[in-house]
């Protein structure tokens, strides 16, 4: 099987899946990758959260007494749409040009996945396992983890010794990301003529006070050895119907990053009580941060991998985006989790999104390494 199928073919073949969310039809693509797991021993689990939107859990069972809890490879296979700026290559092609593959997914991430799919094809060649290895692979990832979310409620996870999101991070080994809160508030007012605003109560003058309470807003946390600090963002503003008339309805867009330290939770609290009970606040996306010591055992092993395969220095540092590890992690037991993939970090939603085709190979031979010494 591994001599027939390449990650840069893989990542072509995935490509050319249309997955775009929304709407969301993965169905076919995780059939085909289907077609290349299960007749290389891995068994196959659905979950159908949808109607032509899977999960997909593939186990490769460990053939000896297991000495320790699977090791997880996870990613999603849908993507965004493709904007509206016009693409110069077409975008289910998988046209290569000066080293770089492009079309929609794949950096984000099309190439993550088929670099894990790869090396699973290739652990599954290994006579004697340890333990066992795992593929997490989800839908509906773009749209707020949506897949992920509906997989973690379905009681088909189980813990795991470490877990790899394949995201895209021109293969630097990250041990974490930032949480994303988003949420609407929402101001509500009493609507009345234009020429007699004092018959009415103006929910954008709320709007406006609520922002002013925010602007430079103190978390009153201090800012994190790696991520950094938390931030806030105001990001749209929705209100009003007509010039003459007193808005009877407000609402502001807020988008916040959360650090170690912080639960989006807590963060929503505080916010309340910095905005008042008459402000309600509509939770849009709710994913906490990632974090994995650096001095973790495994995460140690990581990086010793990446240097030895890679020939790059260990760098501690964290992603900006949000990932399936938000849902993942917690509901696998909280292992030590690594956000690695051969995905161009700058390409991702992009027009003309692509990766650099270098960089799959030597991420598939970390895969495998990975996997390897842990079924050893």
């Amino acid at each position: 099987m591994t001599d027939t199928i390449t990650g840069l073919d893989l990542t072509k073949r995935l490509i050319a899946f249309d997955t775009i969310n929304p709407p969301g039809d993965e169905a076919e693509c995780f059939k085909y990758l289907a077609s290349l797991l299960e007749p290389a021993g891995y068994e196959l689990t659905w979950h159908d959260w949808r109607p032509n939107r899977p999960n997909l859990i593939a186990r490769l069972p460990a053939t000896e007494p297991e000495k320790r809890a699977p090791l997880v490879y996870s990613g999603h296979v849908d993507t965004v749409p493709l904007g509206q700026a016009k693409w110069s290559v077409d975008p289910f092609a998988g046209e290569i040009k000066d080293g770089r593959l492009y079309g929609r997914g794949t950096s984000d991430m099309k190439a993550g996945v088929a670099a894990f799919v790869v090396a699973a094809l290739r652990l599954a060649e290994i006579e004697v396992r340890h333990a066992e290895i795992q593929l997490v692979i989800t839908s509906g990832e773009e749209t707020g983890c949506e897949g992920a979310l509906a997989l973690a409620a379905s009681g088909l996870l189980s813990d795991c010794a470490a877990l790899v999101i394949a995201e895209p991070t021109d293969n630097r080994a990250l041990c974490g990301h930032k949480g994303a809160l988003w949420m609407n508030l929402v101001h509500e007012g009493v609507t009345a003529h234009g020429s007699m605003p004092d018959k009415g109560r103006n929910a954008i003058f709320a709007a406006v006070e609520s922002i002013e309470r925010l602007r430079g807003h103190d978390f009153g946390i201090k800012p994190h050895q790696v991520m950094g600090g938390p931030t806030l963002n105001i990001g749209n503003m929705q209100a009003g119907l007509n010039v003459n008339s007193v808005p009877d309805l407000a609402r502001v867009g807020v988008d916040i990053r959360s650090v170690v330290g912080q639960t989006n939770a807590e963060i929503r609290s505080d916010l309340q009580r910095v905005l008042g009970d008459q402000v309600r606040v509509e939770p849009l996306t709710d994913m906490d941060n990632v974090f994995t010591d650096f001095d973790d055992p495994w995460m140690s092993q990581v990086f010793a991998t990446t240097k030895e395969i890679l020939g790059t220095d260990p760098e501690v540092a964290t992603a900006t985006y949000f990932t399936d590890a938000s849902v993942l992690k917690p509901a696998m037991g909280n292992p030590p989790t690594l956000i690695m993939g051969p995905g161009t970090m700058a390409m991702a939603h992009q027009t003309d999104e692509y990766c650099e085709v270098g960089l799959i190979d030597p991420c598939i031979d970390v895969f495998t390494r990975l996997g390897r010494d842990h079924v050893a």
